[in-house]
């Protein structure tokens, strides 16, 4: 399929993400080949899971869309996309482990503050999913901090030849205790002083993040070159949030200040993952600090 027949295919899609004209030479050059391999490596017999790493703001939304038109499109591949991101546990919820636990633990997105039972649930459903059966896919709004209802999820009709389960600790394993010990930023030195939210996030990926991660049969990791491009890449996503809210009036936008704040509740794993995940990954796309794709890596044949 030529170049200009994938730009007609891919128009609507880069006018609505705000992507430049030039994305479609990203989508020719890495993703296509990426579904590609995914579709010849899948088994036709049952659910295919793939999990997809990277950083916040990497493009790992992004990327998921894509391969999920492609699979759908080009290969007729029925594929479901589920977002770590959309198992976060309501506001509520989180606020009753910040009583109990730990006040950090009432910010969204470490371990700890996922819905693990919820995702588990979900690709186990996924993957028994017949023909004549749907299931509700949950979405949680960033802008307002909170799950959506019930009324709001999507449906996705089975069966799933794939699932790609996306997320930015997807397939992170746990530090030693002795890691733990010295604060790596002004929020843990600060706010962490004891170490025992760190300690409850190992814990936590330690133990039943590693159940539910044991479902993905392939991992996929987008590689950010550094900590310092996170920022930047985070606060360029934060900017979409307010006119990409699924509510009236987005409450919980966050300034640059806000951000940076933020993602120190990240950096220890993240800055971890960008230390062992390429290992343990099966291919590794290598990011430049634009997002652009500058490398790939792939199973030897």
């Amino acid at each position: 399929m030529s170049n200009v027949i994938r730009q007609q295919q891919f128009a609507g899609f880069i006018k609505k993400q705000k992507l430049p004209p030039a994305f479609i030479n990203t989508i020719c050059e890495q993703y296509l080949p990426l579904a590609q391999w995914i579709n010849s490596h899948r088994p036709r017999n049952r659910t295919w899971v793939v999990g997809l790493n990277g950083a916040q703001g990497s493009g790992k939304s992004t990327l998921s869309a894509v391969l999920k038109i492609i699979l759908e499109e080009d290969y007729n591949c029925n594929t479901a996309i589920l977002s770590l991101d959309d198992l976060y546990l309501p506001r509520a919820d989180r606020q009753v482990l910040a009583q109990t636990i730990h006040p950090l633990l009432q910010t969204r997105g470490v371990p700890g503050t996922h819905d693990i039972e919820l995702g588990m649930q979900l690709l186990d459903a996924l993957c028994a999913l017949q023909g004549n059966q749907s299931l509700m896919l949950p979405r949680f709004d960033k802008a307002r901090d909170d799950r959506l209802p019930a009324t709001n999820w999507e449906s996705f009709k089975g069966p799933a030849q794939v699932g790609i389960f996306e997320g930015w600790c997807v397939g992170s394993t746990a530090s030693s205790e002795l890691d733990l010990a010295q604060a790596i930023n002004e929020l843990e030195a600060k706010e962490d002083n004891a170490a025992l939210w760190r300690q409850y996030i190992n814990q936590q990926l330690a133990t039943t993040y590693q159940v539910l991660f044991a479902r993905i049969e392939r991992l996929i990791v987008l590689q950010a070159p550094d900590f310092a491009s996170i920022h930047h890449w985070r606060w360029q996503q934060e900017q979409k949030l307010a006119p990409g809210s699924l509510t009236d009036k987005p409450s919980q936008i966050m300034d640059e200040a806000g951000i940076k704040h933020f993602i120190q509740h990240f950096e220890r794993l993240t800055r971890q993952n960008l230390k062992q995940l390429p290992e343990l990954a099966d291919i590794v796309l290598t990011l430049d600090n634009e997002r652009h794709i500058i490398g790939s890596r792939y199973p030897k044949p």
